[in-house]
């Protein structure tokens, strides 16, 4: 079954795009990665699959059920917004216990636990809290009840890089227990190092959508050249980046003319590697625009390559 499926799922403010004819499949028990920069959809489409606000056409389902406000998968859902409002005057501790009495559940041995693991103290008051302690909050209010299916929106922003790495050992944890894992982010490394599928979002269309190691894998070489400080123009490079004597770029043409073109530049040493996702995600943005929908990979490709 799949945790999450849109199908041609449109969303509009009127004259403003929101997200258009988005098809997603989210199989349940995958750690799934929503990528886009921000005002690419990604918050609209978590915010239209909540039943928060209704779609302008298409359709879609949660665990199985059709979209709707108020509707019953909502209890198994672990919802975190990517800027969490609370009550000022409330402790730490009685936000957590009143969110999961919200719930019907009572969750105060997997709160404390979650609470320790992230060193969140408990008996500050909200309006006391740091940007990242907020996070802190709204990751135990989102994963105290166990759900099967989280849903999280840019959750690592404001934490610390020891408390992301612990946050997302307590994502994989659930993920082992058959919890689905549903995230966006703008960080590609968190989605490189973490998810197994993923969705890049290009103004509210979708323009890639595969497994994460295939999204890397395109025919485009990350090239440095040692000893030049520029390139020649007939060298076809996007991506180009130069620090004294060393150029790098990203390159997608033929391996020969790169040869060729190279041997007529007094270079030192040359370095050709497999780009990272983050160096390619424009790649992607530059080409999702003008190709043809790619039914099996479920986004857009380029006229030049396609996601295998």
């Amino acid at each position: 079954m799949n945790a999450i499926e849109t199908k041609n799922l449109t969303k509009n403010y009127g004259k403003v795009r929101g997200i258009t004819d988005l098809n997603l499949t989210v199989e349940e028990g995958e750690f799934f990665g929503f990528i886009g920069p921000n005002g690419a959809g990604k918050s609209t489409t978590i915010r239209t699959l909540l039943g928060l606000i209704q779609p302008t056409s298409g359709s879609a389902s949660v665990l199985g059920q059709p979209l709707q406000k108020k509707a019953s998968y909502l209890a198994d859902i672990g919802y975190m917004p990517s800027e969490a409002m609370f009550y000022n005057e409330m402790k730490v501790g009685e936000l957590i216990a009143f969110s999961a009495k919200m719930r019907k559940q009572d969750c105060s041995k997997e709160a404390a636990m979650l609470c320790d693991r992230l060193k969140l103290d408990t008996g500050k008051r909200v309006e006391e809290l740091s940007l990242g302690n907020r996070k802190k909050a709204a990751i135990v209010c989102a994963m105290q009840h166990n759900p099967r299916l989280y849903i999280l929106d840019e959750p690592t922003s404001g934490l610390d890089p020891l408390m992301q790495k612990e946050f997302f050992e307590l994502l994989k944890e659930r993920n082992r227990k058959g919890a689905t894992i549903f995230f966006s982010s703008h960080v590609l490394s968190e989605v490189q190092h973490n998810c197994t599928r993923a969705a890049i979002v290009r103004d509210g269309r979708l323009a890639a959508m595969d497994r994460v190691e295939n999204l890397s894998r395109t025919n485009t070489k990350k090239v440095t050249l040692h000893g030049v400080s520029q390139l020649p123009v007939s060298l076809e490079a996007r991506s180009v980046t130069a620090a004294g004597d060393m150029v790098s770029f990203l390159y997608q043409g033929e391996i020969r003319t790169l040869l060729d073109e190279v041997g007529r530049l007094p270079i030192r040493d040359m370095t050709i590697t497999e780009p990272e996702l983050e160096e390619i995600f424009l790649h992607y943005y530059e080409e999702a625009g003008s190709g043809p929908v790619d039914q099996k990979a479920g986004g857009r490709c380029s006229r030049k390559q396609e996601v295998r």
